[in-house]
This record gives structure tokens, C-alpha cells and sequence, in this order.
């Protein structure tokens, strides 16, 4: 089941960094890293602080942007310290955890971690079904990309360690993929324009804010199926009536 989350990394600045969190990872028993856009691949520095957790670093996926590096998970968090103009749905570390493990049963799960200096953007934390922030003394709440890596591992493994023997976190429900979900909301955009909701060249904040709300409903994949099917049928009515009237 661990080996169904994977701990994302984007923009990572120094590779000493990669290499911590490879050994961050390892003593918690995660194995899976996925490097997205790193300054520089991991090199002789990544390999020495990664202390005996050479193989991760080797194994390591790279991607160019992070929609690729998540296509295929049903759950996305992303790690975030800073407040953003639009909140997104939170999680506590130790839920994150919970949840991480109760999903990774169905499908792929990715914890996303950010730069270095500035995090994870806007337009990437927006990729993501959920935001985590870990609650560090507010006077001094610095903690280092390895630091951060290894408090949400933690959690993971307690998670899992903690239905070991006892009854399993009960959540069967399928959810869609990050990838149907982009794709949802290209459906939804093109409809919207469609019946002139809304202006295709100037939308505004209101995708912003109906993925929002997306990511707070989390709306399985039955009910997703649903939602494809409603927008389809709209764009049905709404060439027909063009039609007519023409």
C-alpha cells in the first residue's frame, strides 16, 4: 500500500535536498519519488545525504510539470505554509495521513511539496484535491524541505501501522483521477462558453472558484460520470437550439 503514495517534489532548488528527503522517505517505508522540474538532477551531494537510501534516488521519476507527475491519482495533496487569496480545502497532517493510506487501496496518491524559497504556485496547489499545512511554532515555523517531507511521512506510516490488526479505514468509495478531473473542467469551461456563462478569452475567477468547489465536494467517479454526461447533454441542447434559430 505505500508503494501507492508517492512524494512529489517540484522546483527543488538544491539537490543535497533530494537526497534528504529520499532518506526522509525510506526510514518511514515510502519508496516512491517523483523529481518535477528540479534545478538539477540528483547528483554525488544527492547520493551521499540520501545515506543508504540510494536506490529511491535511482528509481526516481522526472517530469517536466506536475499535471503529468499526478495524472493518474485519485488523491492530491498539496503542501502549503503560506495563506493564499483563495483557500482550498484543508487537511491536518495527521488526516493527510489517514486519508493518504485509506485511498492509497483504490488508487495512486500524491503528496506534493514545493519549492524551496516561494512552495508550490497558485495555478499548482489548484491542481490538488486538498492543501496540508503542518502547524510549526508561528514565530519561527521554518522548516526545511526534508523536515516537512519526513512530519507527513510520519503520519502516513502511523496511518498504516495503525490498521494493522485492527479494522481498515473505511473509505471504498472510486474517486476520478487528477487527469479526468483537468479534463472535467475543460468540459465544463467549453460549456459554460457554450451558453455564454461565461467568456472563453476572459474567465475570470470563476473556474477558479468552481474547482474550489469541486475539490471540496470530491465527487466520486459514479457521480463524476454523472457530471460528464449533464454538460454533454447541455451542449447537445444548446447546438440543437442553435439550430433552430437558424
Amino acid at each position: 500500500m505505500l508503494e501507492q503514495i508517492r512524494i512529489v517534489l517540484v522546483g527543488t532548488t538544491h539537490t543535497g535536498n533530494i537526497g534528504s528527503v529520499a532518506r526522509a522517505m525510506k526510514t518511514m517505508g515510502l519508496s516512491s519519488l517523483y523529481l518535477v522540474a528540479p534545478k538539477e538532477q540528483p547528483d554525488g551531494q544527492a547520493y551521499a545525504l540520501a545515506a543508504g537510501a540510494s536506490d529511491i534516488l535511482a528509481q526516481a521519476k522526472s517530469f517536466d510539470s506536475l499535471a503529468p507527475a499526478i495524472a493518474d491519482c485519485g488523491l492530491v495533496v498539496g503542501s502549503s505554509a503560506r495563506s493564499r487569496t483563495l483557500s482550498w480545502p484543508m487537511l491536518e497532517p495527521r488526516e493527510c495521513g489517514l486519508k493518504a493510506v485509506a485511498e492509497a487501496k483504490q488508487q495512486p496518491v500524491a503528496i506534493v511539496f514545493g519549492r524551496e524559497n516561494s512552495g508550490l504556485s497558485n495555478e499548482e496547489l489548484q491542481l490538488c484535491n486538498y492543501h496540508v499545512c503542518i502547524n510549526a511554532n508561528p514565530e519561527y515555523s521554518s522548516l526545511n524541505l526534508a523536515m516537512a517531507v519526513q512530519l507527513l511521512c510520519y503520519e502516513v506510516r502511523m496511518a498504516w501501522l495503525g490498521q494493522v490488526g485492527q479494522a481498515e479505514i473505511e473509505d471504498t468509495a472510486n474517486y476520478p483521477t487528477n487527469e479526468q478531473m483537468n479534463s472535467f473542467y475543460q468540459h465544463l469551461e467549453q460549456t459554460l462558453d457554450d451558453t455564454g456563462f461565461i467568456i472563453k478569452q476572459h474567465p475570470g475567477v470563476v473556474m477558479t472558484k468552481l474547482k474550489r468547489l469541486f475539490s471540496r465536494a470530491r465527487p466520486e467517479e459514479a457521480e463524476y460520470n454523472i457530471l460528464r454526461g449533464v454538460l454533454t447533454s447541455i451542449q447537445r441542447f444548446s447546438s440543437a437550439a442553435k439550430q433552430a434559430k437558424e
